[in-house]
C-alpha cells in the first residue's frame, strides 16, 4: 500500500526485453534520485508513476524491476526512459498524508488542459466512463502516483473530465510538470469508493430477490 505522496523523482534509465515475443516483459533500471534506498529490500515494492513493482535488484542508488507485459498494456510511463514519481511501501507506523493507494492502475486518462491559473495549475483530466463512476467532488484520485483532490467532475458522452488544482510545490516535485494536453496519464480511483460501489450493488440485488 502507499499514500500519494510522492517521495522523489526518479528516471528510467534502460529498457531490457525479457524474451523476443510480443508478450514478452521488460526490465527497467531505475536512477531513485533522491529516494533512500538504504532501507529497501529484493522483493519490496516501490511505486513507479503510480504502479506498483518489486525490486529485483539495487545498488545504493538504482534499483531493478520487472514489468510484465499485461502491466505495460495498462499504464503509461513504464516503457520508455524519462522522468518518473517514485514511492516507497507503506509502513503500518507511517504518516498518512495523502490517501489509501494500492498502486494498481484502473485505467488511463487523457490531459484536457494544463495551465497556470493564479499561482497554481488547473489539470483536467478525461477518465473513462467506468472509471469516472468513482470520481466525485472533493474526493481523492490518484495521478501517475499522486494523490489528488477532485474540484470538479462534468460527465459526458465521452467519458468524465474532473478538474484538478496543482499548488506550486506538486508541480515542482512531481512528473506532473511534463504533462501537456493529450498526455496520458496512469489513473487509480479512491480504495473506499470501489468498496462502497460494491456494497450498494451488491444490496441492489439482494432486495431484487
Amino acid at each position: 500500500m502507499f499514500t500519494g505522496i510522492v517521495a522523489a523523482v526518479g528516471r528510467i534509465e534502460s529498457i531490457k526485453p525479457l524474451g523476443a515475443g510480443a508478450d514478452a516483459g521488460v526490465r527497467l533500471t531505475v536512477d531513485a534520485g533522491s529516494l533512500d534506498l538504504g532501507d529497501v529490500q529484493i522483493g519490496d515494492s516501490i511505486a513507479i508513476q503510480g504502479a506498483c513493482m518489486t525490486v529485483i535488484e539495487k545498488s545504493a542508488t538504482r534499483f531493478d524491476v520487472e514489468v510484465s507485459r499485461e502491466s505495460l498494456n495498462h499504464t503509461v510511463g513504464l516503457a520508455a526512459t524519462g522522468d518518473v514519481n517514485l514511492e516507497k511501501a507503506l509502513r503500518a507506523h507511517d504518516r498518512l498524508g495523502g490517501h489509501i493507494v494500492s498502486g494498481h492502475v484502473d485505467g488511463l486518462g487523457t490531459v484536457t488542459r494544463f495551465t497556470p491559473v493564479g499561482e497554481s495549475h488547473e489539470l483536467r483530466v478525461l477518465a473513462p466512463a467506468d472509471v469516472g463512476r468513482y470520481l466525485a467532488y472533493k474526493g481523492s484520485v490518484t495521478i501517475n502516483g499522486v494523490s489528488l483532490t477532485v474540484n470538479s467532475v462534468d460527465d459526458r458522452a465521452d467519458g468524465c473530465e474532473f478538474s484538478i488544482n496543482l499548488i506550486p510545490h506538486t508541480v515542482e516535485v512531481t512528473t506532473l510538470r511534463h504533462l501537456q494536453a493529450g498526455s496520458q496519464v496512469n489513473l487509480e480511483i479512491d480504495l473506499i469508493a470501489r468498496y462502497v460501489e460494491r456494497m450498494l450493488s451488491t444490496a441492489s440485488t439482494i432486495q431484487r430477490s
